[in-house]
């Protein structure tokens, strides 16, 4: 769900590509879709809303952004300025940023997960977030076994009863908020 007033999804996605690649090890393609989706799904769990916009789907080795995915096989314009794409003699999707990181687009709340996500999972190998994201319950697990493969993972499973889960409620009450506000600028 994209800020109606203010959407930098693209910008955001870019630049927080680049601050995992920066500020993480052994950053290739898997690692990468791992640590999008815990702070996506960790925003969301907080604000009813991701960083990124991007939607996940149950793939094998856990939650995968498709549209990413395939994008990163014909980069667009602005990525290819951004990253350099090579792939390393076992296969791996070497990305390299061409830019500083730029943090104008991010909430105050936003760069704490961010810094949090890459701290937790710094030293972590493609594998380890593999494992990490195939816990029993956690939304790709969940979906994986309602659902089955393939299938697009919904946010709202990242609500839990921790403190720092928003309800449910809250969350229909944002979505409220919001139709209220597309049919004023409408």
């Amino acid at each position: 769900m994209p800020n109606l007033l203010n959407d930098h999804s693209r910008e955001k996605l870019i630049n927080l590509i680049n601050y995992f690649v920066k500020n993480t090890k052994n950053c290739g393609k898997t690692k990468l879709f791992k640590l999008l989706y815990y702070a996506d799904f960790r925003h969301f769990k907080e604000m009813g809303r991701p960083i990124t916009g991007l939607k996940y789907y149950t793939w094998e080795k856990g939650p995968v952004p498709k549209e990413l995915f395939f994008e990163m096989k014909q980069p667009k314009d602005d990525f290819n300025q951004t990253f350099a794409f090579t792939k390393t003699e076992d296969d791996i999707l070497k990305i390299m940023p061409r830019k500083t990181f730029d943090s104008r687009h991010f909430t105050k709340r936003e760069m704490r997960i961010i810094e949090d996500v890459a701290f937790i999972f710094k030293n972590a190998k493609a594998y380890e977030m593999v494992k990490c994201t195939h816990l029993p319950n956690d939304p790709w697990d969940a979906t994986l076994k309602n659902k089955g493969k393939d299938k697009e993972i919904d946010y709202t499973l990242a609500f839990d009863n921790s403190s720092e889960s928003i309800s449910i409620e809250e969350y229909k009450r944002k979505l409220s908020e919001i139709d209220e506000i597309k049919g004023i600028l409408s």
